[in-house]
């Protein structure tokens, strides 16, 4: 008889272990619609939240590609029209999840940038891939979109609104 080989969880496991663990404690919430109750929005960090808060997920995420420059420049003017369009309502929620698309598009953008077919981590192992060959095309619709990133971190009334919204919901 042979020996029974072990297997490491795949980093797709041991991803799913952890949420297990912090997902009540997890500040977004699936079936929570953040238009009727913004009170239940948090800020976080980055792009957290981006995918899970409702409707407002659903309002942004079919515009947002970035497959080719031309495809980033009109999904990021657009993005950002509806982000103005959001601080016209003093919509916070909605403004600040516009910025994390835009945000993400940036990010998404660079790891297609780093590594060709955009997966960063081996499936098996869960190690980090190796860095490939540079796609020039991703390169300039990662800065497209983080000039439109920046440009909405820096309005003016996009920053008076967050304020406001940390002071009362914190």
């Amino acid at each position: 008889m042979g020996k029974t080989k072990t297997y490491k969880p795949s980093s797709k496991q041991e991803k799913n272990k952890k949420w297990d663990i912090i997902k009540n404690t997890y500040p977004w919430r699936y079936g929570v619609d953040y238009r009727l109750h913004p009170e239940e929005y948090r800020v976080g960090k980055g792009e957290q939240g981006v995918l899970i808060c409702e409707p407002f997920k659903s309002e942004i995420l079919p515009l947002w590609r970035f497959r080719t420059p031309e495809i980033a420049q009109i999904s990021s003017i657009k993005i950002f029209e509806l982000f103005k369009e959001y601080l016209k309502k003093e919509e916070f929620v909605g403004a600040d999840m516009a910025r994390k698309f835009l945000q993400m598009g940036y990010t998404r953008a660079r790891r297609y940038v780093n590594h060709n077919t955009g997966r960063k981590y081996d499936k098996l192992t869960g190690k980090e891939l190796p860095l490939g060959l540079s796609n020039l095309s991703k390169a300039k619709s990662a800065r497209i979109f983080y000039k439109k990133w920046k440009k909405a971190e820096t309005d003016f009334q996009y920053k008076q609104l967050k304020k406001s919204w940390k002071e009362k919901y914190g």
